[in-house]
């Protein structure tokens, strides 16, 4: 593989974690403030994750969080990282997200995935009242990224009804469309994609294997579209950079162990600040995995970081990174604020100077 050697261009995904000396509201101020900073520094793109009844995590709702953020910035890309669309009825997320391109002209992304992003008593919930049962919705799911192309076109679609076409529009008069891209944690949107000569992105973040395999999939069996000539990916990582390696590994531990709880079905609380975390005493087993997690990750000092994103975006031949910030909190930090979170960005960004995708 010919190694990489411009440096990537780097985005965020925020999933508005909420810890334990916060409210939604406090969650929500927070990511704002990171959105601008990100903004300031010249990032890509600003995505935001969709995940229900989960008490460390805020961002249920991404099109309302993206229309938050992209009034609170002015130049990045705000998206939705992603929207689970089997969770919804295609006709509303194309109508929520050719509002926000027509707010925001050429800033919108629409990232679409097939998980549920939730429990399935929560996917049950959403789901109902959606069209379908769940297996229905998910059986579905490339006739439903069809139908929210199209009907985000500026001549939308027509329906056949009785005899009749019924136009359908997301919106009266359209001036643009979002990007939109697909995402996935498996084989199965890598190769729709493909097919359909989509953006693809991996969650690497998330799954932390299965990347290269993905992404081969991907680039090995594109179709070009009227939209997209060639593959177009980036990666995803988690990341925590501070002034030395030893802080951000204790940054590290809060998410390293909500992480843990989520792979060891253990019960889903708010996010430890520093402090609570490193009281947890943890067999030695879960230790061990939070080890092997942590590797996976950005975490370290500036140094550390830069070589290691350089790393991943030359493994993976990629020239975005989209880093997942997620340094906690320690103990007395303003509840309405993410200091550790919003240095992260800054040290990154002054050892990658920004670049236009």
């Amino acid at each position: 593989m010919e190694v990489n050697q411009r440096h990537p261009v780097l985005s965020v995904l925020d999933l508005v974690p909420v810890r334990t000396d916060q409210a939604t509201a406090d969650a929500v101020a927070a990511s704002l403030s990171l959105a601008r900073v990100a903004d300031r520094l010249g990032y890509e793109r600003y995505w935001l994750a969709e995940h229900h009844n989960m008490p460390a995590v805020a961002a249920t709702n991404p099109p309302v969080l993206m229309a938050l953020v992209a009034g609170a910035t002015e130049r990045i890309r705000v998206g939705s990282g992603g929207v689970m669309l089997p969770n919804h009825a295609p006709l509303v997320v194309a109508e929520q997200f050719a509002l926000l391109e027509a707010a925001y002209p050429g800033r919108i992304d629409l990232g679409i995935g097939r998980a549920p992003g939730s429990d399935p008593v929560t996917s049950y919930a959403l789901r109902h009242g959606a069209g379908g049962v769940s297996d229905e919705a998910v059986t579905r799911f490339p006739e439903y990224v069809d139908n929210v192309l199209a009907m985000m076109e500026p001549d939308g679609v027509g329906l056949g009804i009785q005899g009749r076409t019924y136009p359908l529009k997301a919106t009266p008069v359209a001036r643009g469309v979002p990007t939109i891209w697909l995402l996935g944690s498996s084989d199965y949107s890598a190769r729709l994609a493909a097919e359909k000569g989509m953006p693809y992105v991996f969650a690497h973040h998330f799954s932390g294997s299965g990347t290269a395999e993905a992404l081969a999939l991907y680039r090995d069996g594109f179709r070009p579209s009227p939209e997209l000539a060639e593959p177009r990916t980036f990666l995803t990582v988690n990341a925590v950079v501070a002034d030395t390696d030893e802080e951000a590994r204790r940054l590290a531990l809060p998410q390293l162990q909500a992480m843990l709880t989520l792979r060891t079905g253990g019960e889903l609380a708010p996010q430890r600040l520093v402090e609570e975390a490193e009281k947890v005493e943890l067999p030695q087993p879960h230790v061990d995995l939070i080890d092997a997690m942590a590797r996976r990750w950005v975490i370290g000092s500036v140094e550390t970081a830069r070589a290691r994103i350089e790393e991943l975006a030359a493994t993976y031949d990629v020239d975005e990174v989209m880093v997942h910030p997620v340094a906690g909190a320690h103990t007395g930090t303003e509840p309405g604020s993410s200091p550790a979170r919003e240095e992260t960005l800054r040290l990154l960004s002054s050892c990658f100077e920004p670049v236009s995708y």
